[in-house]
């Protein structure tokens, strides 16, 4: 008789610990863009079980016991993804100490609240590429993971490998060694320190590595066109992570640092902002992604000069801005792989949206504006799980009441917003 009451007991409690089955939903599209392919499907509906897309086809009837969500007035996208932010950042001002200012705990909940902005703007994922406050990415990353805070699903960098004073440090406060460590995390002055701080900050929780390959707009006494880490120190960095199956970006606006990075075998250049004609051959030739911010200029050039940015800024930005929306249009002509990121957080995040014009403007389709951001994107980062409304992958969707093939913008309000299945607005 024991014996069974232990079998009873054992069984009970098995019934207790076994997770309750998840909810099948069932959503019914009026249009729908997959992410991948150039098809507007009509008449689709997404059949959705433990956060992931199971089937996509002509709706019929329902799984039994599903939840029925009707989004047939609505096209329907892949949640959005933006390969260049700053969540976890206190912004830009005109203030170039605000960073100092702000304590890494202080940090890390302004990054929660342009967390929940930046999803329910759209965008359900994003690469994090940088913040001053070394690893307070990872945290952010993190509480989200966890469900502390809503945002979107984030692969992050850590903080910046840079030189000593380069465009990925806090120059012009105090001087440089008097930083806190934590904002110095990634200064690297020799190939071999830029090993070894790549492997720290993987070590520490960074998804990929963010390098400062030349000087930058938004950086006290740094200069775009400029190089800054050499290829053999982007070469070290590329070696380090490649060998852990990671990915390394590099910010770089000047022609000699875009190549010096393609040739140190980088994933992706973000900015490129004077790209000649040969640095486009070379990113061609070997398949590395451009991530240009061709939004981003008119907001510094607008906002900056009202609120009194430093003039160095808004000289560089002057410089920059006309150069790369040409570089980009180029870029777009060549067949250069390119995916959509906006550096949010130089302008407000839940403001991502607003680069889509730009790029049909200066040379992209509708639909290949679409797709930087959603089946693109996930492809430039190497991910098989985000970025398209296909089986398998995460249920990612959002729906917009207009079509955003006639018209780009209508993607900068979002009407309704799903993250793993999750209505989130």
């Amino acid at each position: 008789m024991r014996h069974l009451q232990r079998i009873a007991l054992i069984a009970a409690a098995a019934l207790v610990a076994a997770p309750a089955a998840a909810e099948t939903l069932y959503v019914q599209t009026g249009r729908l863009i997959d992410g991948v392919s150039n098809d507007v499907r009509t008449g689709q509906c997404v059949t959705i079980a433990d956060e992931h897309i199971e089937a996509v086809g002509p709706c019929g009837t329902a799984p039994a016991g599903a939840t029925i969500i009707d989004w047939s007035a609505y096209t329907i996208l892949p949640g959005l993804i933006d390969l260049h932010t700053h969540l976890a950042d206190v912004g830009q001002s005109a203030d170039v100490a605000a960073p100092i200012k702000a304590s890494p705990a202080e940090t890390a909940l302004v990054g929660a609240r342009k967390a929940r902005l930046t999803l329910n703007a759209g965008f359900t994922s994003v690469r994090d590429v940088g913040t001053y406050r070394g690893l307070t990415d990872v945290a952010l990353r993190n509480a989200i993971d966890r469900g502390d805070v809503p945002g979107p699903r984030m692969w992050v960098a850590g903080a910046y490998i840079t030189i000593p004073g380069g465009g990925g440090e806090v120059n012009g406060v105090v001087p440089n060694d008097q930083l806190p460590p934590d904002m110095r995390l990634g200064v690297a002055a020799t190939p071999e320190e830029a090993a070894q701080k790549t492997a720290y900050l993987l070590d520490h929780g960074a998804d990929f590595i963010k390098t400062i390959a030349t000087g930058a707009v938004l950086a006290i006494g740094t200069e775009p066109g400029a190089p800054e880490l050499s290829e053999d120190q982007l070469r070290a960095v590329v070696k380090v992570a490649h060998a852990r199956g990671k990915r390394v970006t590099a910010h770089a606006h000047g022609a000699v640092g875009i190549k010096n990075a393609i040739r140190a075998g980088v994933d992706s250049i973000e900015h490129a902002s004077l790209a000649d004609k040969e640095a486009l051959q070379m990113a061609k030739a070997h398949g590395t992604w451009l991530v240009m911010d061709i939004y981003n200029g008119t907001y510094i050039d607008e906002i900056g000069t009202k609120e009194g940015w430093p003039e160095e800024y808004l000289r560089k930005n002057r410089e920059t801005t006309d150069a790369q929306r040409a570089a980009f249009r180029r870029a777009v002509e060549m067949g250069v792989k390119l995916g959509y990121g906006t550096d949010a957080g130089v302008y407000p995040h839940g403001l991502n949206a607003r680069q889509f014009a730009n790029m049909v403007k200066y040379g992209m389709t509708e639909m290949q504006a679409i797709q930087s951001a959603t089946g693109r994107a996930s492809e430039e980062m190497g991910r098989t799980d985000i970025g398209a409304i296909v089986s398998g992958r995460y249920a990612d969707m959002i729906a917009v009441k207009a079509d955003p093939l006639a018209d780009i913008t209508v993607l900068e309000k979002i009407d309704h917003v799903m993250k793993g299945g999750v209505i989130v607005r």
